[in-house]
């Protein structure tokens, strides 16, 4: 069964938040929704504790205080160590309260959420956790979400890869001014920090493609062919591709000192220390995202090198400004 990565990451918060001692690797992976149906008991996890630790990665980028807890007395051991939210850290503080109309507008956000009580699933995770001598509380999240965050072309690339399906779309790289079409086999689609990305082959050269979704700006039209079955973990191999492509760039930047940037950049995964006071290095995989994300600080990021960022960085700044001088000389 197919649980969707925002299904699987409410039940991970929520088995963590239920616990005052945390829990381990194996008691998260045995019993929460969207890790159980395909732990083996006895066999190989090896794909689902890495599933598990971008997991992690993805909830602390959220803002969630995952912690986790090394055993006192026992040796430094990844099996051993446990993982819990501290309910105080989490909670909103006490003198935060809401006027009628911003509660509407939470409840109106609720209803977009689709369900309005605990799921099943939720309930039977926490049943599961009692049954390991566990202590599990009511969480303080009383629903569970079903918000479709994903782009509009998730479930027809997912029902084409279902059906292993060759598809056609447009597709519209950044700089380009026409979109170009592209004939793929759809083998795989992934989540990496937090944008939907589809990994699939080109039928006539057998090339592995990625394509983010947010870039496909037609619809997805199945062509008639079809294409084999893969037996491989075909998400892995492409989350394990664009993660060595993120490790092999590098961004030299320099931040405001005390500012947004540099307080958000600087816990962003992997940020070091650069060799002058105020400079950050960044790892990507997406110049061009990262030049989209650089430049929503405004003038508190100067982007260093390489040149292709700084080329991206300085274009989304112009668009800015063109764009706001546009507006004044309208209305001036």
């Amino acid at each position: 069964m197919r649980v969707p990565v925002e299904e699987r990451l409410f039940s991970l918060v929520l088995a963590l938040l239920a616990t005052e001692n945390g829990l381990t690797k194996s008691e998260i992976l045995s019993t929460v929704q969207g890790y159980r149906q395909r732990y083996k008991t006895s066999g190989d996890n090896a794909n689902l504790e890495r599933q598990f630790e971008r997991d992690k990665d993805d909830i602390r980028e959220l803002g969630v205080p995952l912690e986790t807890i090394q055993p006192p007395g026992e040796a430094v051991n990844n099996q051993s160590l446990r993982y819990r939210i501290p309910r105080g850290d989490y909670e909103l503080p006490r003198d935060i309260t809401f006027s009628a109309e911003e509660t509407a507008l939470l409840g109106l956000a609720g209803m977009v959420w689709r369900e309005g009580t605990m799921s099943t699933e939720s309930r039977r995770a926490l049943i599961k956790l009692r049954a390991l001598g566990i202590e599990a509380d009511e969480p303080v999240l009383a629903y569970a979400p079903r918000l479709r965050v994903r782009d509009a072309s998730f479930e027809p690339l997912n029902n084409a890869l279902e059906r292993n399906q060759v598809v056609r779309f447009s597709y519209l790289k950044p700089g380009q001014s026409e979109a170009t079409v592209r004939e793929v086999a759809p083998v795989a689609l992934f989540q990496y920090q937090g944008r939907w990305h589809c990994s699939a082959i080109e039928p006539d050269t057998g090339a592995r493609k990625s394509f983010l979704l947010r870039r496909i700006v037609s619809d997805i039209a199945p062509t008639g062919a079809t294409f084999p079955p893969r037996d491989a973990d075909e998400g892995e191999i492409a989350l394990r591709e664009i993660e060595e492509i993120w490790n092999a760039n590098t961004a030299r930047i320099r931040v405001e000192p005390h500012s947004d940037a540099a307080m958000r950049l600087r816990k962003r995964r992997g940020t070091r220390e650069g060799a002058d006071n105020g400079e950050l290095l960044l790892q990507f995989a997406d110049a061009n995202l990262l030049a989209e994300e650089l430049a929503s600080y405004g003038p508190e990021v100067l982007v260093l090198e390489p040149d292709q960022l700084r080329q991206a960085h300085r274009s989304r700044l112009a668009a800015v400004l063109a764009a706001h001088t546009e507006t004044e000389a309208a209305h001036g």
